[in-house]
């Protein structure tokens, strides 16, 4: 395992905002300020050895020191260095555990290092003399290593099939007495012993293991304590006290030290004639520094009194531009009103004209309608009365035959003419030029560093961006904790990490792949995939469609680590920090999720998915120590399962022959220096074991293609290895390298309906094509992050996961 790909390079930040950047790779300290700007830098070296840690953590203390946790090729420290960089004081870590962080008590003056052995994480407290101090760990664990019964520390655990632990004897041996069943005494349930009687239970290993540990720490703890005395001791031989003085170095010693790193040098005094020697140099200094003091304190007040004033300034400027927006606003209101009083009137006289002709011509129609009507009804009713009427009908009609007829009223509409007066300038907002600021002269006291700038920090909204990749001041190799894009894995030292930030950020922004599956059930064999979705709308770029984002909503991921799609074109996401199961469209558009639970609300971390030949889903993960392969339904339904026990190996990836309904499995160990494929019947019989005689050591994704061939990426031996169906060996390709046909950290592998293989190269940050002879064919993709998986849709589109970056790309048929 790299030991560097996993480790927590960090940051911390002084009273006086000073930024100390633990520089891994590099093996230093740097030094910014808060704008960004280099100050200084010092090497991370180990006291009397030639060669410098690679720093994982970095904690300032209550005096301003900074300590470090690192390792070298062959040891692990933790260190104290003033700000300077001079080492103050050193101790040796064990070298058999991880030391991943440190931080600093400052009210006890304790030194708090977190501790990894394998998958197991440990808390020690440490004093700032080097000595452990483990009743934090004591009492974390000492309530959970209690036996139930005679509530003490547990003696020769044994566990119950209801997994309940209790001590052999006298605790189990008396609640059984001489009968074949016992029951237990916090759950209630019976059992039946074996033959052997309690003696005959399982013994709870893990739990002894953990009883004999605590033990032991108390044990160091209570010498520790009785060993403590006052006194100066010197950190590296900590029986002897400081009595001497080197001047030449500049270091406190004991006689130990003179004769391993000092004999011969001059000038060294005993310890109390050097004190009483810098007494008056340094209350100089201390004269001296406190009038700079005061200088400082009084250029501070300024600034308060400049602030005070600038808010007030702000304050009256902020209501001028109101209240001249306010009139402003208030000449518009009137001017609209004026307006719309003119139209009222417009329109007001229009209508009055029609009203007046109107009211003119109705009573003429009421006369001839009359006329007319009653000539009508005497016409019906016979013809002496029409005879009557026809001269007073032939009056009307003459009267109205002579008289001109009503002619079209003439309105004049009002018409509204925007004014093409450009809209309003309310003023502009200037600062007010002022002379230049003499800069102060530097001092000729004192030792200085100079400000050595790589470029101006870049700032963006309230947000400053530094560094870059690279070795120089200023420049970072693997800065994993500072800026947000570190992908840690649960299985504590088995992942190696892809790919390094390579800038520091400060202040707020705003606000896998499936292997590739043929349409027909004949020529699938489903791998394994992962991807990352975008929050929002998905991102086409020409006909690539890229959604996902990190995060923890819906859409959103925290490490996608296997992705599958259905024949209906579903894209199945494991999300492995989430402990779920996403799925989207094949445009990007989120549809459900669902949690990767075993039973209960017990869920399982996902490394892998993949679908069956009846569109159900497989997933392989570890819950604890404990390996599950898990049949879900598409509605995330728990179908079948079956555990693979406490790990000693972890499973990686799986894939599904449809053929042969049979559930492949890749498994590695810890160590990164074996690895196989299992295959396993649905109902978690073991069929075979493939693999074990080329030395694969990584294996991570599979695929089956269309004929059965078996299809393995070796993430630490960068090649492919191909099988044909019954496991037998048929070639590999690939290689450490950046050339074509060269691979670098492989992982996401697939087949398309032609049987070419798509790899995703991860390290190379690609992705490669090679005939179903391994012999390279071309580049599809060459700007990713971080490709981590690849999958076919059924129209042939390719769905490319990018774990750097968070998202999935779909690519269109090639």
């Amino acid at each position: 395992m790299d030991q560097d790909s996993s480790s927590a390079h960090t940051v911390t930040v002084s009273n006086e905002g000073e930024i100390f950047v633990a520089d891994n790779m590099n093996g230093r300290i740097q030094v910014f300020t808060l704008q960004g700007t280099f100050v200084r830098q010092f090497p991370t070296v180990v006291p009397r050895r030639e060669e410098k840690i690679k720093p994982e953590d970095v904690a300032l203390d209550g005096k301003g020191n900074l300590w470090v946790v690192g390792r070298t090729e062959f040891a692990q420290f933790a260190v104290q260095y003033n700000k300077q960089g001079r080492v103050l004081r050193k101790f040796d870590l064990q070298e058999l555990e991880w030391y991943r962080g440190v931080a600093v008590d400052t009210r006890r003056n304790h030194i708090l290092i977190i501790q990894t052995t394998g998958h197991w994480v440990n808390l020690h407290g440490v004093t700032a003399e080097g000595q452990k101090d483990n009743k934090m760990a004591a009492a974390s664990f000492h309530e959970e290593l209690t036996c139930g019964i005679c509530k003490d520390l547990l003696t020769k655990p044994k566990a119950l099939p209801c997994q309940h632990t209790f001590c052999l004897s006298p605790c189990l041996e008396n609640v059984a007495g001489r009968g074949q069943t016992v029951k237990c005494p916090i759950c209630r349930r019976k059992f039946r012993l074996p033959p052997q009687g309690v003696a005959g239970l399982p013994d709870n290993l893990m739990a002894a293991n953990m009883c004999e540990r605590l033990q032991q720490q108390t044990s160091l703890s209570g010498e520790t304590g009785e060993q403590r005395q006052s006194g100066n001791r010197c950190s590296f031989h900590p029986s002897e006290k400081l009595k001497l003085y080197c001047k030449p170095c500049q270091v406190p010693l004991c006689v130990d030290c003179v004769e391993e790193g000092h004999d011969g040098h001059p000038n060294i005094i005993s310890l109390a004639k050097a004190t009483q020697e810098k007494k008056s140099t340094v209350q100089v200094l201390i004269n001296e520094g406190r009038n700079i003091l005061e200088t400082y304190c009084s250029f501070i007040r300024g600034l308060k009194e400049k602030e005070k004033t600038l808010n007030e300034q702000k304050q009256q400027r902020d209501n001028s531009i109101i209240q001249t927006y306010d009139q402003m606003v208030q000449k518009i209101t009137d001017g609209k009103d004026h307006l719309l009083s003119e139209s009222q009137q417009s329109h007001s006289d229009n209508l009055k004209k029609i009203h007046t002709e109107r009211d003119r011509v109705l009573p003429d129609i009421n006369e001839l309608s009359a006329a007319c009507d009653q000539a009508e009804q005497e016409l019906q009713q016979g013809w002496v009365e029409i005879l009557s009427q026809q001269t007073a009908l032939t009056e009307v009609v003459g009267k109205y035959r002579e008289k001109a007829a009503p002619t079209h009223v003439q309105t004049q509409p009002a018409v509204f003419q925007p004014s093409d007066t450009p809209v309003p300038v309310l003023g502009r907002v200037r600062a007010q030029s002022l002379p230049s600021a003499p800069r102060p002269a530097a001092r000729d006291t004192g030792h200085h560093h100079g400000n050595q700038r790589q470029g101006e920090p870049q700032s963006h909204d309230q947000r400053v961006t530094f560094g870059g990749e690279g070795s120089g001041p200023g420049k970072f190799k693997g800065p994993y904790g500072v800026h947000g894009d570190y992908t840690s894995n649960h299985h504590g030292n088995c992942r190696k990490r892809q790919h390094q930030s390579l800038r520091v950020t400060f202040g707020a922004s705003g606000s896998g792949q499936s292997a590739p599956a043929p349409s027909t059930n004949a020529a699938r064999g489903r791998g394994h995939h992962y991807g990352n979705q975008r929050q929002g709308e998905p991102q086409s770029h020409g006909q690539t469609t890229t959604f996902g984002t990190g995060g923890y909503r819906p859409g959103e991921f925290m490490r996608p680590s296997g992705v599958t799609v259905s024949d209906e074109g579903e894209i199945f996401v494991s999300d492995y920090m989430l402990q779920r199961i996403q799925v989207f469209t094949l445009q990007g558009t989120f549809v459900q999720q669902f949690p990767t639970v075993v039973s209960g609300e017990e869920k399982i971390i996902p490394e892998d998915v993949a679908m069956d030949r009846e569109g159900n889903l497989w997933v392989v993960g570890n819950l604890w120590v404990v390996g599950w392969t898990v049949q879900y339904s598409k509605q995330g339904g728990v179908l079948r399962k079956f555990d693979r026990g406490q790990m000693t190996e972890w499973d990686r990836g799986v894939a599904v022959d449809t053929r042969r309904n049979h559930i492949l499995i890749t498994q590695s160990i810890c160590d990164g220096e074996h690895g196989k494929v299992l295959v396993f019947r649905p109902d978690g019989t073991l069929v075979k074991t493939v693999g074990q005689q080329q030395g694969m050591k990584l294996p991570w994704y599979i695929t089956v293609d269309g004929e059965g061939n078996i299809l393995v990426s070796d993430c630490e031996n960068c090649c492919v290895y191909v099988y044909n169906e019954d496991g037998q060996f048929l070639f590999q390709f690939g290689g450490k390298g950046s050339g074509e046909g060269q691979l670098k950290k492989p992982h996401g592998i697939c087949t398309d309906r032609a049987g070419n293989i798509i790899v995703a190269d991860s390290g190379n940050r690609r992705v490669e094509m090679f005939d179903k002879t391994g012999r390279f064919l071309k580049h599809i993709t060459t700007d990713m992050r971080e490709p981590t998986a690849v999958a076919m849709a059924p129209q042939g589109q390719l769905v490319v996961t990018d774990g750097g970056n968070q998202t999935v790309s779909i690519f269109p048929p090639y």
